[in-house]
């Protein structure tokens, strides 16, 4: 995994007592300036560590710093632990408290900066007495001093340019020359006060690159099926008050497919596990990455050991993780690894669609809207709820035959959740 360290310093930024809360969100704020003497104050020099993860490489893993003890006499920080996670598709953000109370006394790097490890973002102030800030911009305008007035009697001395009118010509009359038509080859293109160039996010530049790999790397190949959702609606509705009255969560539909995938990956060990270069890694726990997105992006929350919780635990946890998801509290721990991901792109409205493998998994399944369609049941023409699933898997890996039988394993246990009572 990529580690790519990099932090937003605030740039323009006054003041503000750092002591327990991150750099990025101080608030602009100017102290009154006190006076003080060189034996009272002293700068510390903090180099902040900031870990923005590649959470989709899956071809090496870096370092990722979780600790970090500050040295006084060195003013910096010097590394004490760390750790190595396989992760997802995601970027988290990561809060760095100030080690020290005290004030900020400069910004060296500019909001939007990529910064390597050890790099000086700010100086702080411990005493926080004596410091006069200025704000980058202010500092800027002061370096470029206005040039002195010209004196009264030098104006007067210069005289004024006189200006030399040319007669004009007249031109001979006759029809104008018709403006040149433009040729039928020509692309005609809309005006550029017409368009907006935005810079891209870089969650969205690395979810790019990393699913455009994903194509590169893997043998991408996706099966359908189609599932008559009425028996799994029928479950749900039944029980949904007596479900919620005693474990305090709504029934959905997810959970139906948790537990459908989960015994589906148990029949085919295959669609669990990864290609590791010459060999295969087979993997007997079941980790479920449930995609989620939110206002900042794609998320890919991921349950952990699914294999082991019943329809309460799974919808528990799917939403704990959601909710943090959308609050933008979500840690990385509870995104790393997975071993198989449910996209529900049914929640859009989505009919149809191809999902794209997530590394360094081997397969996904998309979900679907469920729309009423007439089927032919007992000989006779009825409708029902219908929801189409797609299964995208590295064809280097599973062969079709596997592919086919994991997505009818779902197909089944869906439309008759008793085979899961059964274990049929």
């Amino acid at each position: 995994m990529l580690g790519v360290l990099r932090r937003k310093a605030a740039s323009g930024a006054s003041s503000a007592s750092v002591y327990g809360k991150s750099l990025y969100k101080l608030k602009s704020a100017v102290p009154t300036p006190r006076p003080c003497s060189a034996a009272t104050e002293e700068c510390v020099y903090v180099h902040i560590r900031i870990v923005e993860i590649d959470m989709c490489n899956s071809e090496a893993l870096d370092m990722l710093m979780t600790h970090d003890d500050f040295d006084a006499k060195e003013g910096s920080f010097r590394q004490s632990s760390a750790r190595c996670q396989h992760a997802n598709l995601e970027q988290v953000t990561i809060d760095v408290n100030s080690p020290e109370a005290g004030v900020i006394q400069k910004f060296i790097a500019k909001e939007g900066d990529t910064v390597e490890p050890g790099t000086k973002v700010a100086i702080i102030s411990r005493s926080g007495e004596g410091a006069t800030h200025v704000a980058p911009s202010d500092d800027k305008a002061s370096q470029k001093a206005p040039p002195p007035p010209i004196p009264a009697e030098e104006k007067k001395e210069k005289p004024t340019p006189k200006v030399e009118t040319t007669p004009v010509v007249e031109k001979p009359k006759g029809s104008p020359a018709p403006p040149p038509r433009p040729s039928a080859t020509e692309p005609q293109l809309p005006p550029k006060e017409r368009e907006r160039r935005v810079p891209m996010t870089r969650l969205r530049k690395r979810v790019a690159t990393r699913l455009k790999d994903s194509q590169n790397t893997f043998a991408l190949l996706t099966t359908f099926n189609e599932v008559d959702m009425t028996n799994l609606m029928k479950l749900r509705s039944d029980y949904k008050d007596a479900f919620f009255e005693k474990h305090g969560v709504k029934l959905g539909l997810m959970s139906g497919f948790v537990k459908a995938a989960i015994s589906a990956l148990q029949r085919q060990p295959i669609v669990n596990a990864v290609i590791d270069g010459d060999d295969i890694i087979y993997r007997d726990y079941v980790d479920i990455s449930i995609a989620v997105g939110t206002p900042k992006g794609l998320v890919v929350p991921v349950l952990r050991n699914a294999e082991r919780m019943n329809f309460a635990e799974v919808e528990k946890e799917i939403n704990t993780l959601a909710k943090k998801a959308n609050d933008g509290t979500i840690s990385i721990d509870e995104m790393a690894g997975g071993t198989f991901t449910i996209s529900n792109g049914g929640v859009y409205g989505s009919l149809l669609s191809t999902p794209i493998i997530n590394p360094p998994q081997s397969a996904i399944l998309g979900m679907h809207s469920i729309v009423n369609r007439p089927m032919v049941v007992g000989g006779a023409i009825v409708p029902r709820p219908m929801m189409y699933i797609a299964l995208t898997y590295d064809h280097r890996l599973i062969d079709g035959r596997e592919a086919v039988f994991f997505l009818r394993r779902i197909k089944d246990v869906v439309e008759d959740p008793r085979r899961l009572l059964l274990d049929v």
